[in-house]
């Protein structure tokens, strides 16, 4: 006899913008959603471990709040009644924000962040807070990956890749300082997108390194990814939120005027990629016939990992060697280390680690003038076994380092059945064409998979 499904499972399996569009048409309310994920949170929270913090009640009263405004005829946002988790570096107004420390335990913000701002005027209900790993680096948290608890889910976005992975809420904010969106969409199986350096304002959000720094969101699909357009734009606090590349749902939904050109990147890295994942990837491009050529780096790139890296433990030992000095029992070893050595890191050595993020976008120009995305892996392979690691970054890093839009898509499995994501990297800037790139390939591949 087939087992019975869960009406809760139907309902909080859908994709964030599809569940807009729902309750737009008074097809189901914002209340029934939201009580629909709370259920699926129930059954899977003890498993998973996504949630620093669950504001079950406060959730059932804005989403109550959501069905009268419709109720009245009032206007609706684009998110309009839709439950989002919010990574616990991202204040909110109300809700703990503990940076995933002890240090912070039971800090709570007098003000929302100004991506929290402008989730709600869109209509979102927040739904609580994921956990992150230690002040956003390396140290795990608590969370367990939803296809396999034995596995890491990634970092540092940890609770919320794996809360969007395990159907407990179709939309979650992250944050990418090296490869904290990308690799856990990858590990999780979910829709990772990280948009252009300067697109989403950080106001509100901790600062680990504000040369790398860049908000993120979690998906179940490409759609669902553009809604990070409600969130971009300068807020005349954070400076270098200068950059606004929407709008993105529109041009997403068209049609590319010619085949797209996509230039498959094994980058410097390629032997950090574990055997499946590379023959995965070599046989993308033939997959892909005329529409994909192979093209390698100059070495320099291989380079990228290094200044990102002294970039990163620099600016982090600014702004959160605190932490150390207060209390270096309540520290990583880890991040002790790093800030160790972001203080010992000499001025001109940074200073020509951050001129080079500027020489590598501009050594990309070339490329991007013959393609219209880099297709690269998301991660080294499926995520590893064990939660005293996140995974390893590296094919995020360059392009975070370089401030590019990028873009994890589900598509490959792994020899032990567990997602791969690949990556999708545009010029600065370019987000639509990325997200628009993105439709493009998954229908291609699917019509392939079924030919």
């Amino acid at each position: 006899m087939a087992t019975k499904r869960n009406p809760a499972q139907d309902l909080a399996a859908l994709t964030a913008c599809e569940a807009a569009r729902r309750i737009a048409e008074g097809a189901l309310t914002s209340s029934e959603l939201v009580a629909a994920c709370l259920d699926i949170i129930d059954a899977q929270e003890a498993e998973v471990q996504a949630w620093a913090f669950l504001d079950r009640d406060r959730a059932m009263l804005e989403a109550q709040e959501r069905d009268r405004r419709r109720q009245r005829g009032l206007p609706l946002g684009p998110l309009h009644g839709v439950p989002v988790g919010v990574k616990d570096i991202i204040d909110v107004k109300g809700m703990p924000t503990g940076n995933g420390t002890p240090i912070d335990e039971g800090r709570r913000p007098f003000a929302d962040a100004t991506v929290i701002r402008r989730l709600r005027e869109a209509g979102a209900v927040i739904l609580g807070k994921t956990v992150t790993t230690e002040l956003a680096y390396y140290h795990p948290g608590k969370t367990h990956n939803p296809h396999d608890p034995a596995r890491t889910p990634g970092g540092s976005s940890s609770g919320s890749a794996a809360a969007v992975a395990a159907g407990m809420v179709p939309l979650a904010l992250g944050s990418q300082t090296n490869g904290s969106v990308i690799r856990p969409a990858s590990y999780c199986g979910v829709v990772g997108f990280k948009p252009t350096f300067g697109a989403v304002p950080r106001t509100g959000v901790l600062t680990l390194a504000p040369s790398l720094d860049q908000l993120g969101v979690f998906a179940r699909s490409i759609e669902d990814a553009t809604l990070v357009e409600w969130l971009m734009g300068a807020d005349g606090q954070d400076l270098d939120a200068s950059e606004n590349p929407g709008p993105l749902t529109a041009t997403m939904l068209a049609e590319p005027p010619v085949t797209p050109a996509l230039a498959v990147v094994k980058t410097p890295f390629w032997e950090r990629a574990d055997a499946a994942t590379r023959d995965a990837f070599g046989e993308l491009a033939p997959a892909l016939g005329e529409a994909a050529d192979e093209v390698e780096l100059p070495e320099v790139f291989g380079r990228g990992v290094g200044w990102l890296g002294g970039v990163m433990a620099a600016e982090m030992a600014r702004n959160l060697g605190h932490y150390v000095d207060r209390a270096p029992e309540q520290v990583s070893e880890a991040l002790r280390q790093l800030i160790g050595d972001g203080r010992a890191m000499r001025a001109p050595d940074y200073l020509a680690a951050r001129d080079m993020q500027r020489v590598l976008r501009d050594a990309l120009d070339p490329l991007f003038q013959r393609f219209d995305v880099i297709v690269t892996p998301a991660a080294t392979g499926e995520a590893p076994v064990g939660l005293e690691s996140t995974g390893d970054p590296t094919f995020c890093s360059l392009w975070t380092f370089c401030g590019l839009p990028a873009l994890s898509l589900p598509l490959l499995t792994g020899p032990s059945g567990m997602p791969v994501g690949v990556q999708l990297v545009a010029p600065r800037g370019q987000d639509a064409r990325l997200l628009r790139t993105a439709r493009w390939l998954v229908r291609t591949l699917s019509q392939e998979a079924d030919a």
